[in-house]
């Protein structure tokens, strides 16, 4: 189950894990540097493990601290286990658009997302590397979107290079995550109160019946 938010924290009013699901190559670092630090580059040198970057932004006067993490070539040997999704709140599933193999295994990844996961958990569906020569697209915008539709999740095709749809990206799955905690935290609580005193007993030795009321 996902993490509740924190609060009270004097620098943030919701903190909100994310993941980064997706094939080795994809462009998962590039999208997470591009948004963390505004930055590019195409060369990273990788240690096998948990990676992960902090980004506070503001939504709706709220503000959010984003912990994003990256599976840091965890993908390409299949270790990911669930102690990488336990509270997550929100997942990006990231295809390469020049790669078909990479949107094909999205599939295998929602699968994997179904069985570590928590059920509540938010999905947005991202197309990366959209900024390259159409001649060398190998998934069409709309095959994206179908797949998105299929699974009743949003779809955005990015592009780490030029920064095309990140912010929107990470803001999107931000504010529904905020709006899913929002609704949560506003639902009414069970505020039944039983009484039951278990020193009175009836006659025959059986206990008295108990008496509740709710609270309006």
């Amino acid at each position: 189950m996902a993490a509740p938010p924190a609060r009270a924290r004097a620098d943030y009013d919701y903190l909100i894990k994310l993941l980064l699901i997706g094939d080795s190559g994809v462009g998962k670092s590039c999208l997470l540097l591009r948004f963390s630090d505004g930055s590019f580059t195409t060369s990273f040198i990788t240690t096998i493990g948990i990676d992960f970057k902090i980004r506070t932004i503001e939504l709706d006067g709220k503000r959010i601290k984003l912990q994003i993490w990256d599976t840091a070539g965890q993908e390409r040997f299949r270790t990911i286990t669930t102690a990488y999704y336990r509270g997550a709140m929100g997942i990006l599933l990231v295809y390469d658009v020049t790669d078909e193999s990479s949107f094909n295994n999205i599939r295998n990844w929602i699968r994997n997302i179904e069985q570590h996961a928590s059920d509540s958990v938010n999905k947005v569906l991202v197309g990366n590397k959209a900024d390259m020569d159409e001649s060398k697209r190998a998934v069409p915008t709309s095959k994206g979107q179908a797949l998105a539709d299929e699974y009743g999740i949003k779809f955005f095709e990015t592009s780490a290079k030029t920064n095309l749809n990140v912010e929107q990206v990470f803001f999107s799955i931000a504010r529904d995550i905020k709006q899913r905690l929002a609704e949560t935290d506003s639902k009414p609580e069970d505020r039944t109160i039983k009484i039951n005193k278990p020193d009175q007993t009836a006659a025959d030795g059986t206990a008295a019946a108990t008496s509740s009321c709710c609270g309006s």
